[in-house]
């Protein structure tokens, strides 16, 4: 799989994050509504990558910073969003190559801990994350309060 950076506003980056909120729509009954703009996955506040494989758009991740007055943040915290990969391309291991990737640009970016947020309905990106090493942290942003957001955390390597 190649990876590029495109931005979060990129055609095929727009494709991909339609899919996903399709995806969201199928497990939990509706979109994610948490506030995402092109701006937030500029560097060096974030970045977007595309995965394509021959060419098509197959997986997508990024990452934001989480500096400043985030309830149950800290300064130096990236908050992955967006990780999706195409069903006809899954079980190949690209999600965790696009992970691994992303963890490695926000390290480098001088980020020290990657933040997420998923559910109960997601057991295939909890499994994911748990095996790279994320641990359950304090919930936050718009679904802390849902019984099925599960948050998870993991210290980065600085780059």
């Amino acid at each position: 799989m190649e990876l590029r950076i495109t931005g979060y506003d990129h055609p095929d980056a727009d494709l991909l994050t339609a899919a996903v909120q399709q995806e969201y729509i199928q497990r939990y009954g509706d979109v994610d509504h948490t506030e995402l703009r092109a701006e937030h996955f500029a560097d060096p506040h974030g970045i977007f990558v595309v995965g394509y494989l021959d060419g098509a758009p197959v997986a997508c991740g990024g990452w934001r910073a989480k500096d400043g007055d985030y309830p149950f943040l800290s300064d130096g915290d990236a908050e992955l969003k967006r990780m999706f990969v195409v069903p006809s391309a899954r079980g190949r291991g690209l999600s965790r190559t696009v992970l691994r990737h992303l963890e490695t640009l926000a390290g480098q970016a001088g980020r020290r801990r990657m933040v997420l947020e998923t559910g109960t309905e997601q057991p295939e990106a909890v499994a994911l994350y748990e095996s790279e090493g994320y641990q359950p942290i304090t919930k936050f942003g718009i679904y802390r309060e849902a019984p099925e957001s599960i948050c998870l955390g993991k210290e980065l390597t600085a780059g």
